[in-house]
Formats: C-alpha cells, sequence, structure tokens
C-alpha cells in the first residue's frame, strides 16, 4: 500500500501540465516517484533538486516534494531550506508538513534520548486499550511504592477507596461517574440504576481507607482537596476551586498530576504564566513525562509562545510516538511559525516569489538548532524564535538544550545544564545514575526501560521505610484478630478473613460489624479476595503473611488428616457403595461441608444420634461427589457411602462432632467355612430378589428411583471388606428401623451379616398382604 506521501508524489507528477512547469523532464519525475515508492528518498531528492535548477522559477510543488524527501532521508537541515522557498511563494499549510514533523521527532528521538522507533513501541495501556489519542499517566515514571494505591481509573492515589464484589478497587468518585458501567479490569458490571449503584452504592473500604490516611497522610488530604476543587470547578466556581487546589498543591507539593490540573484551571482563569509556572515544575519532576510538556506547549501556545510550544510538542511526540492529536497540533503550530517567519521586521511576502536568493535571510542549522528544547538552570525557559534565527549561525549540536535543568547539581554540567541525550541516558541505565556523560562521546550502552527506572531505583528504599509505618494490627481482622488471609471486603466496606466471613454467613446473613443485611451478596456468593490488600500484605507485611499462611497449611492439614479425627454429620443411617443426598442447612454442617472440600478429603463420617453419647459408635463414612449452593447459605450434597468405621472417642470442633475411629472390615473364611457362606450368598440373594420382585409397582419405582437396581450377585462374597453391594442396598430398602440397621452394620462377620437379613426378609414376607 503507497504511503500518503507517495501517493502525492504520484499525484504531482501527473498535474505537471501547467506552463509554470516548462523545463521539466516527465522521465526523471517518474523515476524520482518511484524512487519514494521503493524508500529511496535520496534518489528522490536529487532528482527534484536537479530540476529545480533547471527552472527559471522555483516550483512550489516540487519544493514540498523535495523538502519530504529530504526529511524522509534525514537531511533535515537542507528540508528545512526547501520547505522555507515553498513558503515564500505561499503560505504552508499544516497538512503538509506532516512528513517535517515525523522527522524531526524521530531525529530528536533517535539523535537526543538515543532510542530508534523500536525502541518506543507503540505504548497501549494495562488493559490493551491504544494510547495514540488520549493521555496516558501509565508513561509516567510512577513511584512504586504508591502502585498498590493507584486508581486505575484517574491513576492516581486512592481517594474514598471502594472495593467492587469483584475484588477490585478505585476511588469512590470514579465509580460514580456515568461514564464508569465495568470494572476494568474483568469487565464485572456495575449494577446502577438511574447512574446510581444498586443495591448498597459504592461504600468506603474502611481497613484500606485508614492504611491510606496512615501511609500518606498529606498527599491523601491533598487528593480528598483535589476532589473537591473539581467538584467547584464544575460548577464553574472557578475562585473557590483554585482555593482547594493550593491547599491541595501544598500538602502534595511533588504531585505532578495535582499540578497539571491546576495550571488547566489556571488557564481558563487567563493566568497564563501561573499557569507555565506549575507546567515548567511539573516537567523538571518529570523530564520524560509526555503529558508534562504536552499542559506546557498548551501554557505556552496561551502566552503567545509559540516557537517554544512548539518545541515542546516535538519533545512530546518524541516521548510518545503515536499521539495523533499533538501531532496535528504540531503541524497546524509549524504553519503558524512559518507564516510568522516572513511577517516579522517588514519581511512582508508577496506573490510571487523573490529574484533574489530568499535562503540568504535564513541559516537553516540555527532554524533546526530552535527547534530544540532548552531550560535554563533556574528553570525559566529561553525564547528562541524563528525570527531570531535571522542572525544564529551555531550548529545544531551546538544548540542543544536540557529537559531537566533542576537535576541536582551531582549529575550537572559545570555550566548548569545537560543535554536531552545526557539526562536520558543517566535515566535509561541504573550505572548511567552516577556517571556523567560528554556531548561529544555518545554512549554505547542500550537503553532500558526509559520511563521507569529512575523511580524504580529508589523505591526499594522508600517501601523499606514505609514498612515500619504499617504494622500487622492495621491490617488485622476483627473476627479472628489475626492478620488478614484471603481477605475479602463486603459491599458495606468492611474486610475479613475468607473463611471467617464465610463462618459467620453460616449464622447470620448480616455484616458482623454494621449488621447491614447481606444477602443479596450471599446469594451471589461473590467472595472475590480484594486485589489491592493482598498486594499492601505482600509488600509491607510480607513476614507476617508468610506466618500467616504457615499457620493456615498447618491448620488445614490438620483438618484434612482423618487418620486423626474425623467430622461427624449426625443424621441418618448411611451404608457402604449406597448414595446419600443430604440437605445441609444448619451453620455447623454448612462449615463442615465447605472444609471437606477445601482439605481435599471430601469425606465425613455419617452417624445416628444417641442421647447418652450424642452419636451412635458405629457409623459410616460419606464420600461427596458433588455440591450445589442455594442463594440463601444453604446446600445439597451428593454423597456415597465408602466404609464402616467404629468410634473410639467423641470431640468437639467450631461446632460440629468429631471422632476417633477404626474403619471395620469382614473377617474372611476358607475352607468348609467358604462353602458354606457361597450357599447361604447364593440363597439370601434368591429370596432377596424374590421378595423385591412381589412389591407393588409404586413402591418399587420409588424404591428404583432412590436407589436404582439391586446390584447383581458377587462371584466372590469376600471380594470386598465391606461384604457385596447388594447386602448394603436391601439393608437401605427394607423397612427396618435404624437401631436395628445399625446392629447389622456393625456386625464384621458376613456370614452372621446373611443370616440376619434372611430373618427380615421372612418376617416381611410373611407380614406382607395377601
Amino acid at each position: 500500500m503507497q504511503t500518503e506521501f507517495q501517493q502525492q508524489s504520484d499525484q504531482f507528477v501527473h498535474s505537471l501540465s501547467n506552463p509554470g512547469a516548462v523545463g521539466l523532464c516527465q522521465e526523471m519525475l517518474e523515476v524520482a516517484a518511484h524512487a519514494c515508492r521503493t524508500g529511496n528518498f535520496e534518489l528522490a531528492a536529487e532528482i527534484y533538486g536537479s530540476q529545480l535548477a533547471d527552472l527559471t522559477q522555483p516550483d512550489r510543488g516540487l519544493c514540498l516534494r523535495r523538502a519530504d524527501a529530504l526529511a524522509r532521508s534525514g537531511r533535515i537541515s537542507e528540508a528545512l531550506e526547501s520547505y522555507i522557498t515553498a513558503a515564500n511563494i505561499r503560505t504552508l499549510r499544516s497538512e503538509e508538513l506532516g512528513c517535517l514533523v515525523e522527522n524531526i521527532v524521530r531525529t530528536l528521538r533517535e539523535k537526543e534520548l538515543n532510542v530508534s522507533d523500536s525502541g518506543l513501541a507503540h505504548q497501549k495501556d494495562e488493559f490493551g486499550s491504544s494510547t495514540a489519542k488520549e493521555p496516558d499517566r501509565e508513561s509516567r515514571a510512577y513511584d512504586q511504592l504508591t502502585d498498590p494505591f493507584s486508581c486505575r481509573l484517574c491513576k492516581r492515589l486512592l481517594s474514598d477507596p471502594s472495593t467492587l464484589q469483584c475484588g477490585h478497587t478505585f476511588c469512590k468518585h470514579c465509580l460514580e461517574e456515568d461514564t464508569v458501567t465495568e470494572c476494568v479490569f474483568c469487565k464485572y458490571k456495575l449494577n446502577k440504576v438511574d447512574g446510581k449503584p444498586q443495591p448498597y452504592g459504592f461504600r468506603v473500604n474502611v481497613v484500606l481507607s485508614g492504611c491510606l490516611d496512615k501511609l500518606f497522610e498529606s498527599k491523601s488530604k491533598g487528593v480528598r482537596l483535589w476532589i473537591e476543587g473539581e467538584h467547584q470547578r464544575k460548577k464553574q466556581n472557578f475562585a473557590d476551586a483554585l482555593e482547594k487546589y493550593n491547599k491541595a498543591v501544598e500538602l502534595a507539593p511533588s504531585d505532578c498530576d495535582l499540578l497539571l490540573q491546576r495550571s488547566e484551571l489556571l488557564l481558563m482563569m487567563g493566568k497564563c504564566n501561573q499557569a507555565l509556572m506549575d507546567t515548567e515544575t511539573a516537567t523538571r519532576q518529570q523530564p520524560l513525562w509526555p503529558e508534562g510538556h504536552y499542559a506546557k506547549a498548551a501554557a505556552l501556545v496561551k502566552a503567545g509562545r509559540q516557537e517554544e510550544a512548539l518545541q515542546e510538542y516535538f519533545l512530546c511526540l518524541a516521548l510518545k510516538p503515536d499521539w495523533t492529536e499533538v501531532k496535528v497540533e504540531a503541524q497546524k503550530l509549524l504553519s503558524e511559525v512559518f507564516s510568522s517567519v516572513f511577517e516579522r521586521d517588514g519581511l512582508a511576502l508577496s506573490l510571487s516569489p523573490p529574484q533574489t536568493e530568499p535562503l540568504q535571510y535564513f541559516k537553516p542549522a540555527a532554524l533546526l538548532s530552535s527547534l530544540h528544547t532548552q531550560v535554563t538552570h533556574n528553570g525559566r525557559s529561553a525564547k528562541h524564535s524563528l525570527s531570531l534565527s535571522l542572525s544564529l549561525s551555531q550548529s545544531c549540536d551546538q544548540r542543544k538544550r536540557s529537559v531537566n535543568a533542576a537535576i541536582s547539581d551531582e549529575y550537572s554540567s559545570p555550566e548548569g545544564t545537560k543535554t536531552l541525550g545526557s539526562v536520558a541516558s543517566c535515566l535509561s541505565t541504573p550505572s548511567g545514575l552516577k556517571r556523567k556523560h560528554s556531548t561529544d562521546t555518545p554512549s554505547n550502552e542500550p537503553p532500558t526501560k526509559l520511563l521507569r527506572t529512575d523511580s524504580a531505583c529508589s523505591s526499594h528504599t522508600a517501601v523499606a521505610g514505609f514498612r515500619g509505618r504499617l504494622d500487622s494490627t492495621d491490617m488485622e481482622c476483627s473476627l479472628c484478630m489475626r492478620l488478614f488471609y484471603e481477605p475479602v471486603t463486603t459491599p458495606c466496606g468492611h474486610t475479613f478473613c475468607l473463611k471467617c466471613l464465610e463462618r459467620c454467613l453460616d449464622h447470620n446473613p448480616k455484616c458482623p460489624l454494621c449488621k447491614q443485611n447481606l444477602s443479596e451478596y450471599l446469594a451471589t456468593r461473590g467472595y472475590s479476595k480484594n486485589v489491592v490488600m493482598e498486594e499492601v500484605l505482600q509488600h509491607f507485611l510480607g513476614e507476617e503473611l508468610a506466618d500467616r499462611k504457615k499457620i493456615h497449611e498447618e491448620e488445614m492439614r490438620e483438618l484434612g488428616n482423618l487418620n486423626q479425627e474425623v467430622p461427624i454429620f449426625i443424621c441418618t443411617m448411611a451404608f457402604p457403595t449406597i448414595p446419600c443426598p443430604l440437605h445441609v442447612f444448619e451453620p455447623q454442617y454448612r462449615l463442615m461441608i465447605r472444609r471437606c472440600m477445601e482439605t481435599g478429603t471430601k469425606q465425613f463420617g455419617m452417624c445416628i444420634a444417641d442421647n447418652l453419647k450424642g452419636f451412635a459408635d458405629y457409623g459410616c463414612m460419606l464420600e461427596v461427589r458433588d455440591v450445589k449452593f442455594f442463594p440463601d447459605g444453604r446446600s445439597v450434597a451428593d454423597t456415597i457411602g465408602v466404609s464402616r468405621f467404629r468410634v473410639l472417642s467423641h470431640g468437639q470442633r467450631d461446632g460440629y462432632h468429631t471422632a476417633k475411629i477404626e474403619y471395620l472390615e469382614d473377617k474372611e473364611v476358607v475352607g468348609e467355612e467358604l462353602t458354606d457362606l457361597q450357599r447361604l450368598h447364593d440363597s439370601v440373594y434368591e429370596q432377596a430378589k424374590d421378595w423385591f420382585s412381589s412389591l407393588k409397582d409404586n413402591m418399587k419405582n420409588q424404591i428404583l428411583s432412590h436407589f436404582g437396581q439391586l446390584p447383581g450377585k458377587n462371584a466372590d462374597p469376600q471380594a470386598s471388606s465391606n461384604g457385596p453391594a447388594w447386602c448394603w442396598w436391601l439393608l437401605a430398602v427394607l423397612p427396618l428401623e435404624s437401631r436395628a440397621q445399625l446392629t447389622i452394620l456393625a456386625m464384621s462377620s458376613l456370614r452372621e451379616r446373611l443370616v440376619a437379613i434372611r430373618r427380615v426378609l421372612l418376617f416381611v414376607s410373611r407380614r406382607r398382604p395377601k
């Protein structure tokens, strides 16, 4: 696909059918157009130059083609000569300067910042969105210390932090904006009706708000004042808004975002010089922050200092190449600057080109030099307009300007300024922070993270200093009185350990602290861990968190050790291999089922009640196959019998019963006893089939729907330590009282169990109505 420049070249060649084009060689112009299409801009520039030399009067279109080709080949100084010639004929339009802007920026980026286009890849934010149009504060070198406490909507320190049910935290006022409808991390939909959150509203996270006030007391107050100022500005109360901003800046003088907000307000109030002072302060503190230079350019434009504004636009694009809006503004401003040069000092233009060489008034190197940025050591911008460049003859290398004159004297040159390339080198390599760079000797070291390394180097010390200001009591669960483990924040803004909150909601669907009804929160089971608080725990209380995790894992291992203690569900009779669906609604059993699933055992004991001991001395282990939870916290557990056991001792844990047990196994027999057992087994099985066949259809269907078909007869009745499965199926469906079933369950002799079942079958068969 042809580029815009190549398309314009072709259009230009085909439009050379006017009287002014006499002397032009069409074949050579075709060759130049082809050279542009193939990227050979050096050849194209030479051809266009030779064609211009053959003309008695310069052709404006041909001058522009030559200028674009020269700019693309990196010969900016010569390109400027050609652009000036074209401007001398007729004012340059902004769209005609796109190529010049792109290549000045590319030159600035490569020669001053020592970074190629590939080194500054197209920046995207953390959610994958393009940053070409909107200012992206992520490009600023944020202090890593505040990263866990930063709102990803406004990119500032969290203010009145509100945690969503998905676990992500943002400023309360950001979430209340009409444009915010979902979480930017996980796309969780915010339930808003007429712009208001439902049903709880956005509540402030109490624990996190306290940590912010403790760690960032001044800055936190400053952010609140900034928010108040924003509200006043929206109401057009500029004086009140400025008062809030001023107080906020006093509390947080290093907050560059706040400085830019105040500068924007000052521009709206017509106070350009004060606005410019704020932007200069911001760019001194963050010399490689594109948005800071963009704001400074806006202030310079308002102040009528277009040439300096243009310099800021170029630097902004050098740091952020894909910022389209800035590029358009730079082209427009550059067009105005070109026009203003010819109108100053009586150099008004006529429509006809001058007979004398117009370039005698211009020094291209000086003009190019004026497009670079310089900030003096005391922070005042030095104005070098294009009109002043008429008398300048210094080379470009001698006119390079510094981005950050406020860097400490330890890193400053004797003259008090540094070139942008030297500053960029210092910021791009940690070793460069303690080494001075000569402007004549470029560094051969490849640049690393250009925009973040400076703050990263010092943040470790900062984190260590802040770690002492935050202790475990600041991050303590009010239920277990221990450090948060898997912190979960309720819609009312209170935070608890996940396990602690679940236990409380088992008993009452209300917040343990404020008693707000959490029925809907319980229904959604949205127990998402608070992401920010987990990061804070890891950053500031890493050792304490590791100890807390170790204790939790030990507790889970203890709960999962079925050889020591088994949780007991006191309800009904259960048998090996037989399904036993359970409706779980009591708080202690909700906790017990959760722990069985969390520890991975998925097993617990089932016993019937005993008036004296609490539960019977024999029971059956059940294994959970599936659990379905209901909105009110109840659940249905699909379980199946695994093995029988005998209770050795009774106990309790957290409201439910436990027991130490030993598993029961049938005693094996051999020889003649085995032969007799086999005959008895076959006989009782046939007796069971006859009994089941004699039942009425409705009773059969009920048994089949609940317990399934009668299992088949085993070839070896002693294959399982619990005996044949059909025995347990039959015992489960026979009309026996629980105590009678328990007696048979406790038998460790298969022969005795078969004899007992045969007696029961004979009894129920006799009582069956004829």
